[in-house]
């Protein structure tokens, strides 16, 4: 250990190893992942890693588990419509950081592992409760303010496929007025509400 560095434990040497491993993957994608890349960034010995996992993807899933933001409204949320907003905003936000550019690394690869998708799904998505508006329309529909039967597969999508593809066409972030124009044309009329006026 160099002079002045100090042993780090706990969720300090936590926080830099899944640090590490959402960095490297996102720059060298999941296929090219190594306990070894991730050691070596993460400033920490190979050992370590061992200790607590066994291959690198499944030290990726967990700190993609553990870096995923989830959009959940308070008990007492009253506004819908600004919920759905802040969860796409930060569903945006995210997808330029490390972790969100690591889950695409890990979905867009054509060489993916069918396996390591599900993984990412079960271990992080599903855990929460879904993913950014999802989890948001769920505590709508809970709290009486949505019919539940209108929350199917293709519904819950909605909002996140439509980032996705702008995104994806424009590689940039689909900005707040785009956010609302989903909002207020896809996602409200879907669940049966109207838009903004």
């Amino acid at each position: 250990m160099a002079e002045g560095q100090t042993r780090r434990r706990g969720k300090a040497l936590l926080d830099a190893i899944y640090t590490a491993a959402v960095e490297e993957a996102a720059e060298a994608g999941p296929g090219r992942l190594t306990m070894d890349a991730i050691a070596k960034r993460a400033a920490t010995p190979r050992s370590t890693l061992y200790r607590r996992w066994s291959d690198p993807v499944d030290l990726l899933l967990d700190a993609l588990a553990e870096l995923h933001p989830l959009e959940q409204p308070d008990p007492g949320a009253d506004d819908l419509r600004g919920d759905l907003l802040a969860a796409l905003r930060l569903m945006c936000d995210w997808a330029f950081s490390p972790a969100g550019r690591a889950v695409m690394a890990i979905v867009a690869d054509p060489r993916r592992d069918p396996a390591a998708v599900e993984a990412l799904f079960t271990r992080v998505f599903d855990a929460r409760g879904g993913t950014f508006t999802q989890t948001v329309l769920r505590h709508y529909a809970a709290q009486g303010r949505i019919d539940p039967a209108r929350l199917t597969p293709v519904v819950l999508d909605i909002g996140e496929a439509l980032v996705t593809k702008r995104m994806m066409d424009t590689g940039a972030d689909p900005g707040d007025d785009y956010l609302e124009a989903i909002v207020d044309q896809a996602i409200l009329p879907a669940v049966g509400l109207d838009p903004a006026p």
